[in-house]
């Protein structure tokens, strides 16, 4: 079986192809992020008319370099939920009129699923049952995963996504979007023993989060502290060093809540190289392993798509004609 995965949810417009017998044999993703930078931001309708010009183009790509011709594709998987609706409707549109037109079957296919599976991609893949910390621009969440198409959620963000939050400081100190990988960057020139910032939620029970009051924190501390170079390398690294060690001690909690040893990390804050050294860390305490995509799949990306198309249509699963993406929709009710 020859999958065709479509990823247009945000501000990447990617296709790959997953195959049954040979795994994941071509790739392209195309990213936006010069477009909106200059706006600090993604701008939705933006984004949309992008994945319009570049998807089709991106389809004929991968198939290209998959050296296969549009009628040796028997299957079509596409990003429904969850995303931004005009970008979703482009990946969704195109992937239903090419099903049609070849006759083969279409798969909707959830866009979080997709992530914490990204991880099977690679060589060395974790087994089922596992946790699996889901934290990106959008979504900052912890999933008890049972085996593949039975999660549940354990905690999510009450507000800002881990992400988003990233992003947000990153505007307070002048730096570009992306903000992730900016103030990453910056923090490195910061001394982390000059403040120490909130770890959000550690004080309490439970799996959730919450990064909207660390923005604030972020915010009155560099109205107090002034905004000379320094200063804001020193408030980057206290902010990234609060955020990361909220999340290892949410991900410590979740594994001895569920008496699991395997832990997934995916999304695009699981490139974060101190997220990464800390919980190597945590694991190693408490006799864990964690797993990741490579980087270029941390990001949005299609292969995730196409791999979690494939599962689901090896399973007899497709959908119809009707065109149906969500913003928002549970892992649960998968």
């Amino acid at each position: 079986m020859n999958v065709l995965g479509i990823e247009t949810s945000c501000d990447e417009t990617a296709t790959a192809i997953y195959t049954a017998d040979k795994g994941l044999i071509a790739n392209a993703i195309y990213s936006q992020i010069p477009i909106h930078q200059k706006y600090g931001g993604v701008v939705p309708e933006l984004a949309s008319r992008d994945h319009i010009r570049k998807l089709l183009s991106l389809i004929d790509k991968v198939i290209c370099d998959a050296g296969l011709t549009k009628d040796q594709i028997d299957g079509i998987a596409y990003t429904s939920a969850p995303g931004l609706i005009g970008a979703l409707l482009v990946g969704s549109a195109v992937g239903k009129s090419l099903g049609f037109a070849l006759n083969i079957p279409t798969i909707a296919v959830h866009h979080m699923e997709a992530h914490l599976l990204a991880p099977m991609l690679e060589e060395n893949k974790p087994e089922f049952p596992f946790v699996a910390l889901l934290v990106s621009g959008g979504h900052s969440m912890l999933v008890e995963v049972a085996e593949f198409g039975k999660y549940t959620l354990l905690g999510e963000t009450l507000d800002d996504a881990a992400g988003e939050a990233f992003d947000k400081v990153a505007k307070l100190l002048g730096l570009p979007y992306p903000g992730g990988p900016a103030v990453a960057k910056l923090a490195k020139q910061g001394n982390k023993k000059r403040f120490n910032f909130p770890r959000p939620m550690t004080d309490r029970p439970g799996l959730d989060f919450s990064f909207s009051g660390l923005k604030t924190f972020t915010m009155n501390t560099l109205r107090a502290e002034g905004d000379d170079a320094q200063t804001k390398a020193d408030i980057a690294c206290a902010f990234q060093e609060a955020v990361v060690d909220t999340i290892v001690i949410k991900c410590r909690r979740a594994l001895e809540q569920t008496s699991l040893s395997r832990l997934v990390i995916a999304g695009g804050v699981s490139a974060n190289i101190l997220l990464r050294q800390k919980l190597k860390q945590m694991a190693e305490k408490h006799h864990a392993q964690v797993f990741y995509p490579r980087f270029e799949f941390c990001t949005d990306n299609a292969a995730m798509i196409a791999y979690a198309g494939y599962l689901h249509l090896a399973q007899g699963q497709q959908d119809g004609l009707k065109i149906n993406v969500h913003a928002r929709w549970s892992l649960e009710d998968l």
